[in-house]
């Protein structure tokens, strides 16, 4: 191919963004027709590829390519994909090319006016745009079919001739980002507008929320911490505790939906529209007619779907939380036995190995979480979900019953079947404890190890320092190519997701729970920027509004937390003691009490705005400016038209002189 013998010293003519790398058994027209058809658009000012990594090692995969684009047409795909920029006026504004100059920072031909994370999403959309036209099947791969006005990329993503495609480092940037991000412990605030150029919406979203989380769990930290070390014993006051919980869990939400408004509005994605949706890369099915797009498409009939979910996944679910409880009351056997033993022949021996079955069930828990979560993901991708976002909330159903169960039934039962405060105490620790070890061990230090060693590997081989250093080019981009690919936060909201449940809803016998996990997730800040910016492959930056479904997932456990804390303060000897005689006043009161909190809870979800009144007024000023201008253009046109149609009535007739 003679494109692939361009030289690196084009590079000057525009910054490499974006990676692709094909199978290094793909045959040579699938290249040469892929390769042409993005650079058919390239002449008509679309991406520009250069595919010019010459190699030395004949082990190295030569089918990997650069991607990259002249400003004017990142400019232009800002406009396709609807990206929100700050007018001159202050107001967040959908840009335009047309109107480029009118846009605060925009100078000279634009460059900087969009973040790095910017351009690669633009280079990424507009590969993932490229449609088959008359194409019947992929150039030297018969069997691969194509769909006219399907995309390209992913149809050779599912079928495993495009093996990825990641956006590039910008060595000098990620550096600067770092130093004032995670190289220094320091008492500050995170740069999320830093994160945010850089990695995106998504990821700054998350880190925003980690960094609202912690701050929000000092207060009750701060309470925990007397009760700990006074009152721990007394389970009797607990109750003023408990209260506390029910207040801060849904203050803390409402809260978080307010700063999570201003810094999505901030960043140009609070009021962005929903861009349609194309299928999933592994979407398969028979070849039918969108109704929407009008285009020829695999479709899967929805009926086969529901079979698949409701007698496949469904039974599975079901299974798995059988085992969850079997081994549960495995657990509680032997916390039983090594208590005997420990009240028939007290040593010092037997006291520590008190703690063994508690330690012991955290572990088997945290593997059969991550066992199911592949189950999990099996299962869903087997379900054939059109959409990704329809498969994210599938899946996401699905890991939190299942490790809502794993980690909290066990809670559940000791608190309101045994009614043991002590072993809830006791148990809660380990698990809270426990869990953060194999989470800081197996997300962070883990992989950084694994990272490290191979960075050395290439150290010894090219005699220069690993990642982070002066590699050639070359190397540097191979070097990140095979590096772990980020697969999302889930796993990270999954973790705050568990720690808000330990603390919400059993910490008022464990008060100092807010404390372990307020340290947690000072570490957990550090360690997640660590791993993102040294570990795993840059991320393409996703434009979020909020946390999505998550934000269901928290406001879902709140509720469950106003349940368990009123039966908890139900249970104290304190409350109890004013129904000596009748329990099922005692209940009726609990009940009524639960009830008058989630009514609290509602009336102060509807009280405190989810979006600041100000922002308000400016995206009903921005939206009120839109309908003006629209009105005044259809005036001006239906004004021409008439006038159009006035002329041609006076001229037609010829001889009349008459208007």
């Amino acid at each position: 191919v003679e494109a692939v013998k361009m030289s690196f010293a084009d590079q000057t003519q525009f910054t490499p963004l974006v990676v692709c790398e094909l199978a290094e058994d793909t045959k040579e027209e699938a290249v040469e027709w892929l390769l042409s058809r993005i650079k058919e658009k390239q002449r008509n000012g679309g991406d520009r590829l250069l595919p010019a990594l010459s190699q030395d090692d004949k082990k190295e995969n030569p089918n990997i390519f650069l991607v990259g684009a002249s400003w004017q047409r990142l400019l232009i795909g800002a406009e396709d994909l609807g990206l929100i920029k700050e007018f001159s006026d202050g107001s967040m504004r959908t840009f335009t090319y047309a109107n480029r100059e009118d846009f605060k920072d925009f100078q000279g031909d634009g460059d900087g006016f969009l973040s790095m994370a910017e351009c690669q999403l633009i280079i990424k959309h507009e590969l993932d745009t490229l449609r088959a036209k008359q194409e019947t099947y992929v150039p030297g791969y018969p069997k691969i079919k194509l769909y006219p006005g399907k995309s390209i990329v992913r149809r050779m993503h599912s079928k495993g001739i495009l093996l990825q495609i990641f956006p590039l480092h910008d060595k000098e940037e990620l550096k600067r980002l770092s130093s004032t991000w995670y190289q220094q412990i320091r008492m500050a605030f995170q740069p999320l507008d830093d994160i945010r150029r850089y990695f995106g919406e998504s990821l700054a979203l998350y880190f925003g929320f980690l960094e609202y989380f912690t701050l929000a769990m000092l207060p009750m930290a701060i309470i925990g911490i007397p009760y700990y070390f006074f009152d721990w014993e007394n389970y009797d006051n607990y109750v003023v505790f408990a209260i506390c919980n029910l207040i801060w869990t849904t203050v803390m939400l409402e809260m978080w939906k307010r700063f999570g408004a201003c810094l999505a509005y901030s960043w140009g994605t609070l009021s962005r529209k929903k861009a349609f949706e194309e299928p999933r890369p592994g979407f398969h099915g028979v070849l039918g007619h969108n109704p929407v797009t009008g285009r020829e498409e695999p479709v899967y009939p929805n009926a086969k779907r529901h079979l698949r979910i409701y007698l496949v996944s469904l039974p599975f679910v079901l299974l798995c939380l059988y085992v969850s409880l079997c081994v549960m009351m495995v657990y509680f056997d032997a916390e039983g036995w090594v208590l005997g033993l420990h009240d028939v022949e007290p040593t010092f021996w037997t006291g520590l190995l008190l703690f063994l079955p508690s330690i012991v069930y955290a572990v088997v828990i945290e593997i059969m979480n991550r066992l199911y979560r592949y189950a999990a993901e099996f299962l869903t991708d087997w379900e054939n979900h059109r959409l990704e976002s329809t498969y994210q909330n599938h899946l996401t159903l699905k890991v939190l019953v299942f490790n809502f169960l794993n980690c909290f039934a066990s809670l559940f039962y000791i608190a309101f079947v045994m009614q043991d405060m002590p072993l809830l105490r006791q148990s809660l620790a380990t698990l809270l404890i426990t869990s953060q070890i194999l989470n800081q061990f197996l997300e962070a230090f883990l992989p950084f190890w694994l990272q490290k060693r191979r960075n050395k590997r290439v150290q010894r081989n090219e005699s220069q320092t690993a990642l982070g250093s002066k590699l050639p080019f070359e190397k540097q981009v191979m070097l990140e190519a095979d590096m772990s690919t980020y697969l999302g936060t889930f796993d990270d909201y999954l973790e705050l997701f568990l720690l808000f449940g330990y603390v919400s809803l059993f910490s008022c016998v464990y008060p100092i729970a807010a404390l372990l996990v307020v340290l947690n997730n000072v570490t957990e800040i550090y360690s997640d920027a660590l791993k993102i910016c040294q570990v795993f492959k840059r991320p393409f930056s996703e434009p979020a509004a909020n946390i999505g479904v998550w934000q269901l997932a928290f406001e879902s456990m709140s509720i469950i937390a106003v349940v368990t804390n009123c039966a908890l303060i139900g249970m104290s000897p304190q409350v109890k003691s004013y129904f000596p005689e009748s329990e099922s006043q005692l209940i009726l009161l609990v009940v009524a009490v639960e009830h008058v909190f989630l009514v609290l809870k509602f009336i102060l979800a509807f009280v405190i705005p989810d979006i600041p009144k100000h922002i308000q007024i400016k995206l009903a000023r921005v939206e009120f400016e839109s309908m003006e201008a629209l009105k005044k253009k259809v005036n001006e046109g239906n004004s021409s038209s008439f006038w159009k149609s006035l002329k041609l009535h006076i001229t037609v007739p010829g001889q009349e002189r008459w208007c």
